[in-house]
């Protein structure tokens, strides 16, 4: 039996689940640029560690109002004045909630739109896929603010536009937009219109796909990525061997036999 999620006890993320699989969670505070506070931190984690196991067949991530995210909520943390070890274990809670969505096995769509900012672009740089409008902009200001980025962009926002630009890019507050910030690594789509229905396409699409292979797909390719070569190759082998010859793909591959179902064509 699956896990029911009470969407009602969610108070800073507004979830909508829709009857293809599909879940629609939206950052619901468009007053503070949708930042992220420690209440929001807590409903992400509880949120995608519960997905997997409620039959979520895909997320679409997005903000309320004009902004993704704007990262940290930084008043939250000037009036907490925490101590070193509090914020230490404010910054295991985000990556605790960021490794949820990467590695939880569930597609994680986002849909980008003005500031995806600090702690704001760690969030996107967890989900799948990332889909901006043409009015995102990308940016870790962390180095102007006195500050020193703590839920993983040093892994995962360096694996998407390398070692060189990230450091360049806290130290000196550059902003990435548009076809540049595609062409890095920021999104891997960008639209003229809403981010968000491109986001929902490509979400509805991905929930198509067996349970099982999407859970292949957004977990071990980055657990593999932690891995020695030699060891990733065993660990594919392992998962190839246990999704390959899952029974529900039986259908699909009698239909690619009899050339009933659809083939790859290229773009028209």
């Amino acid at each position: 039996m699956a896990l029911q999620i009470d969407v009602t006890r969610f108070k800073n993320l507004a979830i909508d689940p829709q009857d293809d699989g599909v879940w629609v969670v939206t950052l619901n505070r468009p007053a503070k640029r949708n930042a992220l506070d420690i209440d929001t931190i807590e409903e992400l984690v509880d949120f995608f560690s519960a997905a997997p196991r409620a039959g979520v067949r895909a997320v679409v991530l997005a903000g309320a109002g004009d902004h993704f995210c704007a990262g940290l909520d930084l008043i939250e943390h000037h009036e907490q004045d925490r101590s070193p070890a509090d914020f230490m274990h404010v910054c295991l809670r985000w990556h605790e909630a960021f490794n949820k969505m990467e590695y939880g096995g569930v597609p994680v769509i986002a849909a980008l739109q003005g500031a995806v900012v600090g702690g704001g672009l760690e969030l996107a740089s967890a989900a799948h896929i990332r889909v901006m409008d043409q009015t995102a902009y990308f940016a870790l200001p962390e180095g102007q603010r006195g500050l020193f980025t703590g839920g993983g962009a040093t892994i995962r926002v360096t694996d998407l536009v390398g070692k060189a630009r990230m450091i360049d890019m806290m130290l000196t507050g550059r902003v990435y937009q548009g076809q540049e910030a595609v062409d890095l690594g920021l999104a891997q789509y960008i639209v003229e219109g809403s981010s968000f229905e491109a986001a929902m396409d490509l979400a509805r699409k991905a929930a198509q796909n067996l349970p099982l292979s999407n859970f292949a797909i957004c977990s071990a390719v980055s657990h593999m990525q932690n891995m020695s070569a030699m060891d990733a190759a065993y660990a594919e082998s392992v998962v190839a061997g246990v999704v390959n010859t899952q029974p529900d793909a039986r259908a699909r591959l009698a239909a690619f036999a009899d050339k009933s179902g659809a083939r790859v064509r290229p773009n028209s």
